[in-house]
């Protein structure tokens, strides 16, 4: 994992230092901090408060998502969910998602291919909801099909959000159709089967070789393919399932207001509910690109351009997108230390675990 790190770290600083730059050029920096001096500052509590409530959220519908493979209570999934959000925050690569299971693993005895499971379970909600509220927010929310923002040698406009949440749909559409395959026993016995014919292929191999290769590789994929179905056999349950989209469009709402509250304190940000929504899809969409971590610079690049559809200047824009985004991660991360002090997770040994990650 160390050497992923690195990849996506130096993968991600220059997009993320681009990114600062085109935010912050057209924004004095007196402006700037003037903007940030008459920001109202109490309603961070609030916010603070919603997002914590979220994250509560989450840990539920993890827990229903873990029910098949594991009963975990609460705190147990509470800990290793806010820890994992919080090395996304700290370091690149989104090692938290893989940190997770890992923790899983360790902790509760839970097979690393099942846990991951559930973080791809989790990962196809969230995103399957990003793409219908952003189609929603079309309904509602007015982007002028003419309007073409410069941004660095991009142009960014109505059409530029509408591939890009095409290309997701068709991604999600692929995952999820690997995700029935995985689900359902027959095809999954049949993918095996194919799994374990491979070295057939090596028609004019010795038996030994054949069998290395039969040892080695066919029946611990075949093995990871049985755990990972494992996680996703929520799948299988329509009640949990609905409970799940439930507790998304809660998780999403909350997100939202999160956005919005903070909004009410930041002068010249006077958008309704919904466009802060559309603001907040924005940047979910830009921070899907590799960056530095906490996503900063694309997090800002994200928020001032989605500001500048609702005719909200660069300073405040910037001011805003700022203040928000370390809000939302700050405690994020105060938590997830204090959790790991509590249960005793080393964060940094947990980043560069190879062997845990290895073993299905």
């Amino acid at each position: 994992m160390k050497t992923n790190v690195k990849i996506s770290l130096i993968l991600g600083l220059p997009i993320s230092a681009i990114a600062l730059y085109l935010s912050f050029k057209n924004v004095p920096f007196s402006d700037f901090v003037i903007y940030l001096k008459s920001i109202n500052y109490f309603w961070i509590f609030p916010s603070v408060v919603i997002i914590l409530t979220s994250f509560a959220l989450r840990t539920l519908r993890w827990r229903i998502i873990l029910e098949p493979a594991c009963r975990l209570s609460f705190w147990q999934a509470f800990h290793p969910l806010i820890i994992g959000f919080m090395l996304n925050s700290i370091l690149p690569g989104r090692v938290g998602e893989v940190a997770r299971p890992i923790i899983l693993q360790q902790r509760d005895n839970v097979p690393f291919s099942t846990g991951l499971a559930t973080i791809a379970a989790e990962r196809l909600l969230d995103v399957s909801m990003l793409i219908i509220l952003f189609i929603c927010m079309l309904a509602f929310v007015n982007i002028d099909p003419v309007l073409d923002i410069s941004f660095g040698s991009y142009h960014l406009n109505r059409e530029t959000l509408i591939v890009i949440v095409a290309g997701m749909f068709k991604l999600s559409l692929v995952i999820i159709a690997g995700v029935i395959i995985i689900s359902i026993a027959a095809t999954r016995r049949l993918v095996a089967s194919l799994i374990m014919w491979i070295p057939a292929i090596f028609f004019s191999a010795g038996i030994d070789f054949k069998n290395r290769i039969r040892e080695k590789f066919c029946r611990p994929v075949v093995r990871f393919l049985e755990s990972f179905a494992l996680g996703l056999a929520l799948i299988k349950d329509p009640k949990k399932v609905v409970v799940c989209i439930g507790l998304s469009i809660a998780i999403w709402g909350l997100a939202c207001l999160s956005f919005y509250v903070i909004a009410l304190g930041c002068p010249g940000i006077l958008l309704s509910y919904f466009e802060i929504m559309m603001v907040m899809i924005i940047i979910c969409l830009f921070i899907a690109l590799p960056s530095v971590p906490g996503f900063w610079g694309l997090w800002e690049a994200g928020g001032v351009f989605a500001l500048s559809i609702f005719g909200i200047p660069a300073n405040q824009g910037v001011g805003f997108t700022i203040v928000n985004h370390v809000v939302q991660i700050i405690p994020v991360i105060i938590i997830g230390v204090i959790s790991a002090v509590i249960t005793g997770v080393n964060i940094w040994k947990l980043s560069d675990n190879k062997n845990s990650a290895s073993q299905i």
